[in-house]
């Protein structure tokens, strides 16, 4: 265990195409979950907890680590399960999402596993919209199930969605000479992609969604197969980075490469700020990176390279 401990912030830094590392943790039952590394700042012995007045029931305190102070979640209660009792024994893992740092308190945490994105599957079909997966892998014969953290923050403090007015006015392309295309929004999290969608909205142009990275590249193929260049019918391609089966890492690279897609413009739009690998997106040719979630700077980035 304490391998794990002092390794997480050294292991973050590691980027590969379309790879990742999870770390496993349980909550208060037998099933694994598992969450990216790179997402990961540090996993410690969960500390004392100060308890704030008036504070959601999902959030069990705060926490004060290395001078900064962290509202702690109990990931069991988040996802509908029994609140962790034995916090003397559990774990708090800090993890970074949307621009912002929270601590997720977990009953125990095991190690950290090596796999490919193309592991990594959807829910299976039927697990409906009250779930909390955003994906599942096997690991020793067993599901681990990932969860949409994304859901879990926006349901504890909703994100504002909508673009300001005072930018919304000069945001409006329905009446542009390309507004017969679309934007493509690829991302494995529904609530992700709600999100993207409204603020987008204010641009006045259609848009059309993929659940992960291939299932977009899959797409943009056929529509490429349709009019010779994709880039007749897309204006711009927003994806996210972690998705199942393949990554925006590597979405990116097949279209950059692909030439009926080549001249794609691609916005990566991810909650992997804070350790975000910039010589990652140079290398595969993403011509801008968003971090979630901003309207504002997701809806002027997507005006910005629609005609270009």
């Amino acid at each position: 265990m304490s391998g794990i401990l002092d390794s997480v912030n050294q292991r973050t830094q590691i980027v590969g195409q379309n790879r990742l590392e999870l770390l496993l943790f349980r909550l208060n039952r037998r099933q694994r979950f598992g969450i990216n590394v790179f997402k990961v700042r540090e996993v410690l012995q969960c500390p004392q907890l100060t308890s704030i007045p008036r504070q959601n029931p999902l959030i069990r305190g705060v926490a004060h680590v290395r001078g900064q102070t962290i509202s702690v979640i109990d990931l069991s209660m988040a996802t509908g399960g029994k609140k962790i009792e034995n916090i003397s024994s559990a774990f708090i893992i800090i993890a970074e999402y949307n621009r912002s740092v929270q601590g997720f308190l977990v009953g125990s945490v095991e190690r950290i596993i090596n796999t490919n994105w193309d592991a990594i599957m959807p829910p299976p079909q039927g697990t409906g919209k009250a779930s909390y997966l955003t994906a599942v892998t096997e690991v020793d014969d067993e599901l681990i199930e990932i969860l949409d953290v994304e859901k879990i923050l926006n349901e504890i403090s909703p994100l504002k969605t909508e673009v300001s007015e005072d930018l919304a006015a000069d945001l409006n392309m329905s009446d542009s000479p390309a507004n017969d295309k679309i934007i493509f929004i690829a991302d494995d999290s529904a609530v992700a992609r709600s999100q993207v969608k409204k603020a987008l909205t204010a641009l006045g142009l259609n848009i059309e969604v993929a659940k992960n990275g291939l299932e977009a590249l899959n797409r943009l193929k056929e529509i490429a197969a349709e009019t010779g260049d994709v880039t007749d019918k897309v204006g711009v391609l927003v994806s996210d980075i972690e998705m199942p089966e393949m990554d925006g890492y590597t979405l990116t690279a097949e279209i950059k490469h692909t030439p009926e897609l080549s001249k794609l413009k691609v916005v990566l739009h991810t909650s992997l700020s804070g350790v975000f690998n910039q010589a990652m997106v140079q290398k595969v040719g993403a011509d801008d990176f968003i971090a979630k979630f901003h309207p504002d700077e997701l809806a002027s980035a997507v005006q910005k390279w629609f005609n270009k």
